[in-house]
């Protein structure tokens, strides 16, 4: 057991790290801030969830000083959410030091972001496209760059950023320090850290399995049809703290959380035709739990750090075993226990198959629930819910009115009516989806050959700028 008093750092971090409950290290920190803390440029192989921002933050943050008006530190993310939760935790981290990081990504307005460039930030956190933007109007200056951190650098691959990646750090002074750190490291990832890193120390916290190894994996062999309904059924068997849904498409995600309010469930969308304040609104929504479920696309949940997503539903299988990896990785984390179930239809078997051969893990096969299943569901918890606030002394004020019901009627018909009011009755509002083609068969044999190399191109969306000519009606993520 390693603990954060025990590495040396100043006395603002330790306060910092107590104050944001941090107390034992985890395995990529404790192996990580020594080494970082030692100069040296560092290779970290670990999922996402396992405080990889607090194993570069906490040494970076030691390195930087307060009183210089430059920009110190830069970490590069692949998107926005990502950008913005870095910035948050190192905020917090950096506090009782007087360091500040500001966020610098696209959709956000150029002018504010050159306005709060104006107020000295020693550390930025950015999307590749923004930064490079702000270097040609050179409002961003990296000559006294000290530390870079490539997060997710694997993201960055796959969104075709490398060629950005390789200009920015081309203008970052050479005696800096660089940190890299990605889920997987592809043959891309390994040259650009052999053409931009010094002799670099290599971490791997991977366990042996590909896939977080707390989240309990299970698929439902379903007709395309009966998808929405399933869906609902396990909804309401397993009521989750927040869940994620993924579609395979915009149209998708739309229909399936606009079905998911009619139904009765708090549901909102995220896709990349969101405004960006429409975007924040959303996602502020779900970390409070005002929104129980976001149902989203793959790459507009790329990065999103969340705590407290108990569940993750697959309803359109992934078209790759990386996106089935990042998808299922939103939950588990941190220790705590995660769901993630896949719905399959029959000619899709084989991409399921193909997931678990690459992944190293077997997904259990799990019964579709039954509408009486359901609705059994329902009744006992709204059962427990009386049970629970039955013992709650706030309802003393309701009980002389209790009393006068029980007189003209029978107390089982009035418990009954109860449990049908806690029951929502719009779980039976008629619903219908437009019907997804299956993943065709070519398509899984070209991902068979190439299950983590990068898709360079794919969705026509470029992180946070536009750069498939092929797609120039694409106006977001897809």
């Amino acid at each position: 057991m390693s603990l954060f008093h025990e590495l040396g750092l100043s006395e603002p971090l330790i306060r910092a790290t107590k104050e944001m409950g941090f107390e034992e290290t985890t395995p990529i920190q404790k192996q990580a801030i020594p080494l970082i803390m030692a100069d040296r440029d560092v290779i970290g192989q670990a999922q996402t969830g396992t405080g990889k921002t607090a194993a570069f933050g906490i040494p970076m943050l030691e390195k930087i000083d307060k009183k210089s008006e430059y920009i110190q530190g830069l970490v590069v993310a692949p998107t926005r959410e990502l950008a913005v939760q870095v910035a948050e935790e190192l905020n917090t981290l950096g506090r009782f030091k007087g360091i500040r990081a500001l966020p610098i990504y696209g959709g956000q307005d150029m002018g504010r972001q050159i306005k709060s460039l104006k107020g000295r930030p020693q550390v930025i956190v950015a999307t590749p496209g923004r930064l490079m933007d702000h270097m040609r109007r050179r409002t961003i200056r990296l000559q006294q760059v000290r530390v870079v951190v490539l997060d997710e650098a694997d993201e960055m691959l796959n969104m075709g950023f490398i060629g950005d990646i390789e200009t920015i750090l081309k203008d970052v002074p050479t005696d800096r320090q660089t940190l890299l750190f990605s889920a997987t490291i592809p043959k891309p990832i390994q040259n650009l850290a052999a053409n931009y890193m010094k002799d670099p120390e290599f971490i791997s916290i991977r366990p042996k399995e590909i896939t977080v190894p707390n989240t309990k994996q299970y698929y439902v062999q379903v007709q395309e049809r009966q998808k929405f309904d399933t869906l609902c059924r396990l909804l309401d068997m397993h009521p989750p703290e927040l869940a994620l849904v993924f579609g395979r498409t915009k149209r998708r995600v739309d229909e399936l959380y606009e079905a998911l309010g009619r139904r009765g469930y708090a549901a909102e969308a995220l896709h990349g035709d969101l405004t960006q304040a429409k975007r924040d609104s959303v996602m502020r929504n779900f970390r409070k739990g005002t929104t129980e479920i976001l149902v989203a696309t793959d790459v507009a949940a790329r990065g999103l750090d969340i705590s407290g997503i108990s569940h993750v539903y697959n309803f359109d299988i992934p078209q790759d075993p990386e996106s089935y990896v990042h998808r299922i990785g939103r939950t588990g984390r941190l220790g705590k226990p995660g769901l993630a179930i896949s719905f399959v239809t029959p000619r899709e078997m084989g991409h399921l198959r193909h997931i678990e051969e690459v992944t190293k893990r077997n997904i259990a096969p799990r019964p579709v629930p039954s509408a009486d299943e359901a609705q059994d569901s329902l009744q006992r918890l709204a059962a427990d819910k009386i049970l629970q606030t039955a013992g709650e002394e706030d309802i003393l004020l309701y009980r002389d009115l209790a009393k006068e019901m029980v007189k003209s009627k029978d107390a089982v018909a009035l418990v009954a009516a109860s449990l049908k009011l806690l029951i929502k009755e719009s779980r039976e509002a008629p619903v219908q989806l437009t019907e997804e083609a299956p993943l065709s068969a070519k398509k899984f044999r070209q991902d068979k050959r190439r299950p983590f190399e990068s898709r360079r191109g794919r969705g026509g969306f470029k992180g946070d700028r536009h750069y498939n000519k092929k797609h120039k009606s694409s106006k977001g993520y897809k």
